[in-house]
């Protein structure tokens, strides 16, 4: 029987390069030399060729998903887990940075509650889809079962779904996460699929000193050491040193990229969730947008390993979807310069000499 992981995977198809090139052989007769504009002529080759057709970016959705993580027992934060849950009520008053941003976008956002250790309760702005309050502490066992790794994937992906259906459907995609420790989680998910010592994956989090960095990187091999992830099979590191908000996240890339609907990375985290989702379909990178580098230096090991460059370089390192949001006003931008820009034809503009 196919699961829906499976269904997902199957529609994942690679970008034509035909469709790229009659792109950029577009662009190159708009009023302007020839690749002038830059990576924003990229971006727009990009959005054509994936959605194969005349790009736009009126409809974004942001996906903001939290959860907590019992690694953090650990002394892997220099925050305490209950601040997960006090920004996750942040996030539905509107008073985050996500929220500012996402308005500023024009981006709607959707905030998720995939494990938070403290029940939020039952309200309009939250979505809840619970597998726990929080993650077992990796550092001494899985995180989660494959069973909840699994179920939490295709949540992510059914949220996704319900936004990319309907007269509203979301032409981009953004997505961000919540949850103290969850940098802990993403460091041993690279280092397990990117074959990469937690040593040089692992970061300062929420601002940890050299001294707490290095305690996170040991606390990182011994999870490794206890339970063995299996780097061939995405979805066992996934389970075993994942966390919650990150399969949901999975699931999201997942159900985009088979709708051929781009998805517009945050940092780090979600980029740890773009990993396990090109792992399981590798095609599914044709999908994904890099906003910006995040400080965090296990995101650089992510982004080369998924082939992206990132579009924007600010020493970002907060997560939530902020770069995501910021991505989208570059995304409508190139969009309208290939939808809107007249050609050298059309405006009676000589051409450049042959």
């Amino acid at each position: 029987m196919m699961t829906t992981i499976d269904r997902l995977c199957a529609a994942i198809r690679p970008v034509a390069n035909e469709a790229a090139q009659a792109a950029q052989r577009h662009l190159d007769e708009l009023t302007k030399p020839p690749r002038s504009l830059g990576r924003l002529e990229e971006l727009a080759v990009r959005l054509v060729a994936l959605r194969g057709a005349v790009p736009a970016v009126d409809r974004p959705v942001i996906f903001t998903f939290a959860a907590d993580h019992g690694v953090a027992a650990e002394g892997v934060s220099a925050y305490p887990q209950s601040v997960t849950a006090q920004m996750v009520e942040n996030f539905l008053a509107g008073g985050a940075a996500i929220n500012v941003l996402a308005r500023q976008a024009g981006a709607r956002l959707v905030v998720a509650d995939f494990g938070v250790a403290s029940p939020l309760g039952a309200r309009p702005a939250l979505l809840v889809r619970r597998r726990g309050p929080g993650t077992a502490n990796m550092a001494v066992g899985p995180a989660m079962s494959r069973t909840d790794a699994i179920a939490a994937i295709e949540d992510g992906a059914a949220l996704a779904e319900e936004a990319l259906d309907g007269a509203d459907s979301a032409d981009l995609i953004g997505i961000g996460e919540m949850g103290i420790a969850n940098t802990t989680a993403a460091s041993a998910i690279t280092a397990v699929l990117t074959a990469t010592d937690p040593g040089v994956v692992t970061g300062p989090g929420t601002g940890l000193d050299a001294h707490g960095i290095g305690r996170k990187a040991d606390v990182i091999r011994r999870a490794l050491d206890v339970n063995r992830p299996d780097a061939a099979d995405p979805i066992d590191v996934l389970a075993k040193v994942g966390g919650f908000e990150i399969a949901g996240l999975t699931g999201v890339v997942l159900a985009a990229a088979a709708r051929r609907v781009p998805v517009a990375l945050d940092g780090f985290i979600s980029g740890a969730a773009a990993l396990v989702a090109a792992r399981l379909a590798p095609d599914a990178r044709d999908a994904l947008f890099a906003s910006h580098r995040s400080a965090e230096p296990g995101h650089a090991i992510v982004l080369a390993d998924l082939g992206l460059q990132p579009y924007l370089e600010l020493s970002m390192r907060l997560g939530e979807g902020t770069g995501a949001a910021l991505f989208v006003h570059l995304a409508r931008a190139a969009a309208r310069v290939y939808s809107e820009m007249a050609t050298f034809k059309s405006a009676g503009v000589d051409g450049p000499r042959v």
